[in-house]
C-alpha cells in the first residue's frame, strides 16, 4: 500500500508515490496550472495514474501558505493564489476519493529531516529554508511547533536593523538583486557567490553581509529556543561552500559577545529536492496515527 505524495510549487508541481518499503517512486513533475479547475484536473490525472500502478491509500500534500489543520484551509498567500482561503482538504478528499492531508512546505521539509535526515538524532531543532525569502520550522520534542497564529518558523518576518527584514537581507536571491541594481550588472546568485570566492571585493562584501544577517539570526534563535541544532535547506544549501561560510560568519558574531557560552550547531539538510515529498508522507502518517485523517 502506498501514498500519493504531491509538492505544490509556484512553477511546478511534483508528484510521486511513497511506501515505507521502497521510499519515493514514480516521481514526475508538471507545470503548475494557472486555474483552480486545471489544478483539480491535474491532481486527479496524476493520482489516477499512480492508482493504476499500485494500491493508494491516501494523498499527502506539501503546500505553500499557512495551513490551518483544524479547518483544512490554506491561509496566507503564495505564488499559487487559487489554493487559499476555502476548505481545500475537504474538496480534494471528495474529488480524489481518498483521504487527503496538507502541510506547509517548510514544515514538511523539517519533518523529513527529523524523521530520517540531518536532525534524526536530536529532540529540538530549527529548520531554515533559504530561498526567495527565509522560511522555516520549529521542532520541539520531535513535534512541529506551529504557534498560536500558525506562524511558527516564519523567521523571514523578523526585523534586522531598524528598517529591514531577515528575508530581505538574508537570502542570495535578494542579495544579488541589490548587487545588480547597485552595479548595473545582470548576475545570478550562483555567479555572485563564485565571484565572492574568487576574491571580487564588491561581491565578497555583498555575500558577507548576507551571511552576517543569517549568522545573527541563528545566534538570536539559539538564545531564544536553545535547540540542539539548526538545519539549513533551500537551493543554496547545495553549495559546497555554504557551511564553511556560515560557520565563519557565526564565529565573527560569537566573538562580539562575551557572555555567549553556547555555540549554535549548524547542519546541512539531507533530502534537498525530495524533502517536501518525504515530509508530506511523514505528516500523513502522523495524522493517521493521531486519528485525525478526515
Amino acid at each position: 500500500m502506498s501514498l500519493a505524495v504531491i509538492d505544490i510549487g509556484g512553477t511546478t508541481i511534483k508528484f510521486g508515490g511513497y511506501s515505507a518499503e521502497t521510499g519515493l517512486f514514480q516521481r514526475t513533475k508538471v507545470a503548475t496550472p494557472k486555474t483552480l479547475a486545471a489544478f483539480y484536473q491535474c491532481l486527479q490525472q496524476q493520482v489516477a495514474r499512480l492508482r493504476q500502478m499500485t494500491e493508494v491509500t491516501g494523498v499527502a500534500i506539501s503546500s505553500p501558505g499557512v495551513v490551518d489543520q483544524a479547518a483544512g484551509i490554506i491561509r496566507g498567500a503564495s505564488a499559487v493564489p487559487y489554493i487559499h482561503h476555502f476548505p481545500i482538504v475537504a474538496e480534494l478528499t471528495k474529488r480524489l476519493e481518498l483521504p487527503v492531508t496538507i502541510e506547509n512546505d517548510a514544515n514538511c521539509a523539517a519533518l523529513a529531516e527529523v524523521q530520517a535526515g540531518a536532525a534524526a538524532d536530536v529532540r529540538d531543532a530549527i529548520f531554515l529554508v533559504l530561498g526567495t525569502g527565509v522560511g522555516g520550522a520549529v521542532i520541539l520534542n520531535g513535534q512541529l511547533h506551529r504557534g498560536r497564529h500558525l506562524m511558527g518558523g516564519e523567521f523571514g518576518y523578523m526585523r534586522h536593523g531598524d528598517d529591514d527584514t531577515v528575508s530581505h537581507l538574508g537570502t542570495l536571491v535578494n542579495t544579488v538583486a541589490r548587487y545588480n541594481r547597485r552595479h548595473g550588472t545582470h548576475l545570478d546568485g550562483k555567479t555572485l557567490y563564485e565571484q565572492a570566492h574568487k576574491g571580487g571585493q564588491e561581491a565578497k562584501k555583498a555575500v558577507q553581509r548576507m551571511f552576517h544577517v543569517l549568522a545573527t539570526t541563528i545566534f538570536n534563535l539559539q538564545y531564544s529556543f536553545d535547540p540542539d541544532c539548526f538545519v539549513i535547506g533551500g537551493g543554496i544549501s547545495q553549495n559546497p561552500h555554504l557551511l564553511a561560510d556560515l560557520e565563519a560568519a557565526l564565529d565573527a558574531v560569537m566573538a562580539q559577545t562575551e557572555l555567549a557560552p553556547v555555540r549554535p550547531v549548524i547542519r546541512i539538510a539531507k533530502f534537498q529536492a525530495d524533502a517536501n515529498l518525504y515530509g508530506a508522507a511523514v505528516h500523513f502518517q502522523q495524522q493517521s496515527q493521531a486519528g485525525l485523517i478526515r
